[in-house]
């Protein structure tokens, strides 16, 4: 083609174009905002932009119809149509929209990616899923390949999307025995009782049961005072050990002290008693014992009281609620330990000084628990606590209505021995504080020593009726 050629060539493209455009615009057609042709991904929402009517380079004011006929829930094709009436004619476009899900599933192993199996044993499938955002769960579909020293865990969606997990497998024991001792870890004993063993377990992943083999390095002497301790050893063939300890505490046994009397005041603090109590026995120089239950925050500072003047401040509950601590085992438990823990924060001391409800010999136990304190009294005992009962009794929590009654009841029963007084501290009692002075004098009168409870005192056990 030579110059002239190109030259005509040229004119007739651009007047063509021309007239195509003049024919285009001389009919009035609709013009989409945006993309006539848009990709969504699955989950993403569709976004109208709308469109305009054309005619002659200008906007026309006419109301265009759309008609969305997308399923955003459903991957495919789908058109949004677009029309218009002008001069008894219905002018038309489509927008066409692709829903497609481009993720991959995800695969969720249980356990761990990198799993121990014992060397002479085959790998237990520990689990898996497997879910897609538009095919939901694909748990089924997900094929299993397994290798020597891996597993393959490959899934694909509908819209073949795959993907793929890989557990490695380490042919090794990595795992300690488990080691586990029966009964409590620290026991508690009097000088010259028996130790006996309460025994262990030991189970090894690989091994099977170790219980045989155990090695226990440590002796107690219950001839002789103080802490002993154990340690149980249990290795598997693979090298793995596990150590357990269980504490002997061996303690001097109680005696009975001679012509000694122990004033104990339970169920308070009190905010009319307790004041009244301490004076007295600060005036009298007279040292006791109070086992304290959780009353109102408010009467906290009667507690600290008690025990910055020298008493003993022992458990006797957190909630004195015999339908509840004695439902179970677990549940003194965690009664007694809720109150020690308020004394500690109180005192700064954690006592381990305690009296059962309704003492030792309680038979309202029964109605809640068959043989609960014939449980309790051997666990409290080799958790480290000290109970107490009493083997004098005032009567002032029962038909006893005078101080009068409640000094005779005292000073009848007293012994030439240990005498622990069962008192109360409770609101209103006005007997006991009325006659307490009394009952000190006679006691001093009579060549009494007066003294507070520490874990060597005689404890005046009852017996256990349940």
């Amino acid at each position: 083609m030579n110059i002239k050629d190109f030259r005509l060539w040229i004119f007739i493209t651009i007047l063509s174009s021309f007239f195509v455009f003049f024919l285009i615009q001389s009919t009035p057609h609709i013009v989409l905002i945006g993309k006539e042709v848009q990709t969504l991904e699955f989950g993403q929402k569709y976004k109208e932009y709308g469109a305009k009517v054309k005619w002659l380079l200008r906007d026309l004011p006419l109301q265009i119809k759309i008609k969305n006929e997308i399923n955003e829930k459903k991957i495919g094709t789908y058109k949004v149509k677009y029309s218009v009436q002008h001069k008894n004619k219905e002018i038309k476009k489509t927008r066409k929209i692709h829903i497609v899900d481009t993720q991959k599933p995800k695969i969720k192993l249980n356990g761990s990616t990198l799993s121990y199996v014992c060397p002479d044993q085959k790998y237990k499938e520990e689990g898996y899923t497997a879910y897609d955002n538009y095919d939901k769960d694909l748990t089924s579909k997900v094929k299993v390949d397994i290798k020597h020293d891996k597993i393959i865990y490959t899934v694909q969606d509908s819209s073949f999307n795959k993907a793929q997990k890989v557990r490695k497998i380490s042919y090794q024991d990595k795992d300690i025995p488990k080691l586990e001792l029966k009964g409590p870890s620290t026991i508690n004993l009097y000088q010259n009782d028996s130790y006996t063993e309460p025994g262990y377990t030991s189970i090894d992943i690989c091994d099977g049961d170790l219980t045989d083999t155990v090695q226990v390095e440590g002796s107690v002497d219950t001839s002789k005072i103080g802490t002993y301790t154990l340690t149980y050893i249990s290795k598997d063939s693979f090298g793995n050990e596990a150590k357990k300890e269980r504490v002997v505490i061996v303690k001097q046994k109680p005696i009975h002290a001679e012509k000694t009397i122990y004033l104990t005041f339970d169920d308070g603090p009190s905010a009319s008693i307790t004041p009244g109590i301490l004076k007295i026995l600060k005036e009298e120089n007279v040292k006791a014992t109070f086992f304290v239950i959780n009353h109102s925050s408010n009467l906290d500072y009667l507690i600290k009281k008690e025990y910055d003047e020298g008493h003993t401040v022992g458990i006797h509950s957190y909630t004195h609620n015999y339908s509840k601590i004695y439902s179970s085992t677990a549940a003194y438990f965690e009664d007694l330990y809720a109150m020690q823990n308020k004394i500690e924060r109180i005192t700064g001391i954690k006592t381990t000084i305690i009296r059962f409800p309704g003492g030792s010999s309680n038979t309202i136990s029964r109605k809640y628990s068959h043989g609960i304190m014939s449980l309790l009294t051997k666990q409290v005992t080799a958790n480290g606590f000290q109970y107490f009962d009493w083997n004098v009794g005032s009567g002032d929590s029962g038909d006893v209505h005078t101080k009068e009654a409640v000094y005779q009841n005292v000073i009848s029963h007293l012994t030439k021995k240990s005498n622990i007084v069962l008192m109360h501290d409770f609101e209103g009692n006005t007997k006991t504080l009325e006659a307490l002075r009394d009952i000190i004098q006679y006691g001093k009168q009579n060549g009494y020593t007066f003294s507070r409870i520490e874990t060597n005192t005689f404890p005046a056990h009852h017996g256990v009726n349940n």
